[in-house]
């Protein structure tokens, strides 16, 4: 039995002992919270100089036939893709330069391999920071093609487009801005030029029929891009071009290109893409491009 004198010293000593481990808890706690501040910190502190990014895409399809009665086609049909930026960042500025280059051709049957993709896209983007959101920037684009395009409508088919045949240049100045990081959208004014050499059906104004080499106007143009995960897995790219030339206005020159990738492993992935075009300088009618692929994809760095 515990001496009633005793007791009260019991009582102090339990209650020192859970003031001391309160205290400690306490300490742990505070120790915790640091070195999350401290890795937040790390996580979140400037970094100059150059970052790359790049990652290339095999795709294949093949299928042949020998004496299958249900009937078919011989198929082969390939494409390759590279895209990649590189990235210079300083306290004022961020240089951002990224490339597509992509090309596929396929062949069905007794047909010879016809072109299924062919791009080559090229964009230099400077902006300087002014401390916020929204800040200037200068900009210039080369859109064209490795190889000769042709129209199958005619026997035999005849050659519609080449390297730098047509060429799209553009050059521009405003402000970008940039609410989150996986979304950035600017506003400017631009030039742009449709270069040609022999294929100058691409720089002529359907309305007035003014055949031209070099076909050369200012306007206003908006870019939108959003690069997104929207799961572990999965990406969501996006990118909204418009131009509206100065002299028509009315006229915008639209392009839409969306694709989502969805990785299955480290090196298998599958991707499904869209672009659309409106320019009735070109074409009367929006132009639409769709394709799936399931292949070989690899990030080089």
């Amino acid at each position: 039995m515990i001496n009633a004198r005793l007791l009260p010293l019991l009582l102090l000593a339990v209650a020192g002992a859970l003031a001391q481990q309160k205290t400690q808890e306490e300490i742990d706690r505070e120790k915790k919270f640091q070195e999350q501040s401290s890795k937040a910190n790390a996580d979140t502190s400037k970094h100059y100089g150059w970052t790359h990014t790049a990652s290339g895409a095999l795709n294949l399809t093949q299928v042949s036939f020998k004496d299958w009665v249900s009937g078919g086609s011989n198929t082969l049909a390939y494409s390759v893709v590279l895209q990649g930026s590189s990235v210079l960042t300083s306290e004022r500025t961020v240089w951002t330069n990224n490339y597509k280059l992509a090309f596929g051709q396929a062949r069905l049957g007794d047909q010879g391999l016809r072109k299924t993709d062919d791009d080559i896209y090229l964009e230099s983007l400077l902006i300087y920071k002014v401390g916020t959101s929204v800040n200037p920037y200068v900009a210039a684009t080369l859109r064209t093609q490795f190889a000769p395009g042709y129209s199958y409508d005619t026997t035999p088919e005849s050659e519609i487009s080449k390297f730098l045949d047509p060429a799209y240049v553009t050059q521009s100045a405003g402000v970008a801005y940039q609410p989150v990081p996986e979304f950035t959208t600017r506003l400017g004014a631009a030039l742009r030029e449709v270069v040609t050499s022999q294929h100058n059906q691409f720089a002529t104004d359907l309305t007035t029929h003014q055949v031209r080499k070099v076909w050369t106007r200012g306007g206003a143009e908006s870019v939108s891009e959003l690069n997104a995960n929207v799961a572990e897995n999965i990406q969501l790219v996006g990118r909204l071009e418009l131009f509206a030339p100065f002299q028509s206005l009315d006229r915008i020159i639209v392009r839409n290109d969306y694709s989502i990738v969805a990785k299955v492993n480290k090196y298998i992935s599958t991707g499904l893409t869209l672009d659309i075009i409106n320019d009735v300088n070109v074409s009367a009618r929006t132009q639409m491009k769709q394709a799936l692929a399931l292949g070989l994809t690899y990030t080089l760095f």
